[in-house]
């Protein structure tokens, strides 16, 4: 029972354990009925079932003694490479970046607005008021107060910069400048070299425990159906074994 809760789910776990019970009770009555055709139905069956169900558990499960048993966990290192590769090459390629942002949906979506209200604008106005100081007007400002005549403007300036920065960004032309600059080619190899990074920091925060528990969770109805097919196809070699002996 432990070596089934190690390699099914509670699903396969019914279906596998319904079918070897049918098997064996097939045996059970073909040999106390002295059927000759019940019994190798049910040996015939029951053998399919139990190969198949040691199979899956052999996927999974390093067995001392069984050469390729454990084939998942010991593959771990190809396992992530392959996931690498295909995100990489068959998601990730230049031409898929491309037509994402050539597509109406792509750059023109790309919605800046929270980000610039984010942005620290209050250096921009001190680099304003540190020009106009500087400036041929200095002298005269400084007739009304010098520089902190100009502070209460401060924030009025901020919140009208950003409501014309939402709006430029907002606009065709600046997503047609971005896609433009975006689609470099410097741009775009250095946009993959990125997305390869973040990729393989992920993988590499993969355990091959979590690939086993990720992989039994992907095919746990039909490995489960493996067990039942092999049971329901050898108990069909069994009937005709058994009819050919007769």
């Amino acid at each position: 029972m432990h070596l089934i809760d190690a390699t099914l789910g509670d699903t396969r776990l019914n279906k596998s354990l319904v079918t070897n019970l049918l098997a064996a009770a097939l045996v059970v009555v073909g040999y106390l009925m002295h059927s000759a055709i019940v019994l190798n139905v049910g040996l015939f069956a029951l053998s399919g079932a139990i190969t198949n169900w040691v199979a899956v558990y052999m996927l999974f499960e390093k067995v001392p003694g069984l050469y390729g048993s454990g084939v998942v966990p010991s593959r771990f290192e190809e396992f992530k490479a392959g996931i690498a590769h295909l995100m990489m090459k068959q998601f990730f390629t230049t031409e898929n970046i491309d037509r994402f942002l050539s597509e109406k949906e792509g750059i023109s979506k790309m919605d800046l607005a929270p980000v610039i209200e984010k942005v620290d604008l209050a250096p921009s106005f001190d680099a304003l008021i540190s020009t106009v100081a500087q400036s041929s007007f200095g002298g005269m400002l400084s007739m009304f107060g010098g520089t902190d005549a100009l502070l209460p403007l401060k924030e009025p300036f901020i919140v009208k910069m950003k409501a014309s920065l939402v709006e430029m960004a907002q606009s065709d032309a600046f997503h047609e400048l971005l896609k433009q600059e975006i689609e470099q080619p410097n741009v775009m190899a250095d946009l993959q070299t990125k997305i390869a990074n973040i990729v393989e920091q992920r993988l590499n925060e993969l355990t091959p425990q979590m690939v086993k528990q990720i992989v039994q969770d992907m095919i746990q109805t039909h490995l489960g159906w493996l067990v039942i097919w092999g049971g329901v196809f050898g108990g069909l070699i069994g009937l005709v074994a058994a009819l050919i002996q007769g």
